[in-house]
């Protein structure tokens, strides 16, 4: 039996397997199967950045637009960027990934064009699982519909779940340190309503893993017990961008309005160039950026043009940002702002900085 057919017959068992504590191993067994098979349909595909589609990242964050064909992704990126991508009224005009830069706020945010995926893509139709590979260094995933296409989203969640994009989640906090002998302990700090020792055991098992201390310190699914395992997730914000919003009644926006309430969204029409702002807003916010001013050593900080960063960054993101040289002859940085404990505290490169800190780097002089 081929991986396709292999991983239809899981999915169709899965289907069919009511989820209750007796069948709660079996299911853990099979959704570690079906994630294994994936991987490798993915590997023989190319998944890991297909041929023309690597895309060098640039600017201060890079936004990926991942929707079907003509929903008006072109567009979108014509009007918010500096770029020119092919528009047309057929489906497919785009068949290389186009970037293009965003400005706004002080912050040059790369915009990617990528070709329309369609259902089946992250099993490879449509060249799909390259285009979903291309969009894993993402910082923010804009998940395009047009208003007559709402239908496509959980599509298009699911082709990104398949190859291991996880959109608006955080790594689970477990811990897996695999050891020589005397088995698995499993150790949890918060009760577990979706799996029991015995799953996680039989998971593990499916992974090779016979010998391991693990700790669990959230209450996890068995899907994401397999990503931890799996170690090469990727965890990427997204918004639900509907464009076209030209073509709609406003009975029908209301209903759009009401089917996302839930979740971030922004209604535009890239053609007539409604909400274009707003969405810039949205990208910009969802991004969450924060300023870091530079302080050259016994000199005062460059309040004027301070670098523009993701929140999170360390003292590594900032001098891999400004020269490929720092983090190999970094001897310290001192900061002074909200993530010091006292002004000009002494850091290393994993400190993380946080909005308006002040920071400054020492290395090593050279020869």
């Amino acid at each position: 039996m081929g991986i396709e057919e292999e991983i239809r017959r899981i999915e169709e068992e899965l289907k069919n397997t009511p989820y209750n504590k007796a069948t709660q191993k079996h299911i853990g067994r099979l959704k570690a199967k079906l994630a294994k098979l994936r991987e490798e349909q993915n590997r023989q595909r190319g998944g890991g950045g297909g041929h023309g589609y690597a895309v060098k990242k640039s600017g201060d964050a890079t936004v990926a637009f991942v929707g079907f064909p003509s929903v008006g992704k072109s567009t979108l990126l014509n009007k918010l960027t500096n770029a020119h991508s092919e528009v047309g009224a057929y489906a497919f005009t785009t068949l290389k990934i186009v970037p293009g830069i965003m400005e706004y706020k002080g912050a040059k945010i790369q915009v990617l064009d990528a070709p329309g995926i369609i259902t089946g893509a992250s099993s490879g139709k449509g060249r799909g699982t390259e285009v979903l590979a291309a969009v894993r260094s993402a910082d923010l995933i804009l998940l395009v519909v047009d208003v007559f296409s709402l239908e496509h989203l959980p599509v298009i969640e699911k082709e990104l779940f398949n190859v291991g994009i996880r959109l608006d989640q955080q790594p689970p906090d477990v811990k897996i340190v695999r050891k020589e002998r005397g088995g698995i302990t499993v150790n949890t700090t918060v009760p577990l309503t979706h799996l029991d020792e015995e799953t996680i055991v039989a998971i593990l098992n499916e992974y090779k893993i016979h010998n391991a201390d693990v700790v669990i310190r959230e209450d996890i699914t068995a899907d994401q017990l397999i990503d931890v395992i799996m170690g090469n997730r990727v965890y990427i914000p997204s918004l639900v961008v509907v464009n076209k919003i030209d073509l709609a009644t406003e009975e029908q926006l209301k209903e759009i309005e009401e089917k996302l309430k839930d979740r971030p969204h922004v209604l535009v029409s890239g053609h007539k160039e409604i909400n274009l702002d707003k969405l810039k807003e949205a990208i910009y916010n969802t991004l969450g950026f924060i300023k870091i001013y530079l302080k050259p050593q016994g000199k005062k900080p460059d309040f004027d043009e301070p670098l523009i960063m993701l929140r999170g960054s360390t003292v590594r993101d900032v001098c891999n940002k400004l020269h490929r040289d720092f983090v190999e002859n970094f001897r310290y940085a001192q900061v002074w702002g909200k993530s010091a404990k006292h002004p000009g505290q002494r850091v290393g490169l994993d400190h993380v900085l946080e909005d308006e800190d002040i920071l400054t780097i020492v290395i090593k002089r050279s020869k």
